[in-house]
């Protein structure tokens, strides 16, 4: 596509529209630790990345036994507000939680 503008002479000037390309993804991890419940994971899941609760238990389990899993993917300003919430959130329920985002191969 491309839009018509005029000059200063009167002349048409045709500019090209750029495609645009599809922002980068990243992935929202959550860390397992020895501290944190597996209650305050779920709602975690639950409340900030707004996963039913059968999706977040399930997330949870994963968590729980590999380590790592992984709670959304979004464009990269939507990952690091979803990081901040959780530790933000972690920090203030006493707990260790650690979450962090990295691009989405």
């Amino acid at each position: 596509m491309s839009s018509r503008r005029r000059d200063e002479d009167g002349d048409v000037k045709v500019r090209k529209k750029t495609d645009l390309k599809k922002p980068r993804m990243y992935k929202v991890l959550v860390h397992n630790d020895d501290y944190t419940t597996q209650e305050f994971v779920v709602f975690i899941l639950e409340q900030i990345f707004r996963l039913t609760t059968p999706a977040a238990t399930r997330i949870m389990r994963h968590i729980h036994n590999t380590g790592i899993g992984v709670a959304g993917v979004y464009t990269r300003d939507v990952a690091d507000t979803r990081v901040d919430q959780v530790m933000d959130l972690a920090r203030q329920a006493g707990f260790p939680l650690q979450c962090s985002s990295e691009p989405d191969e």
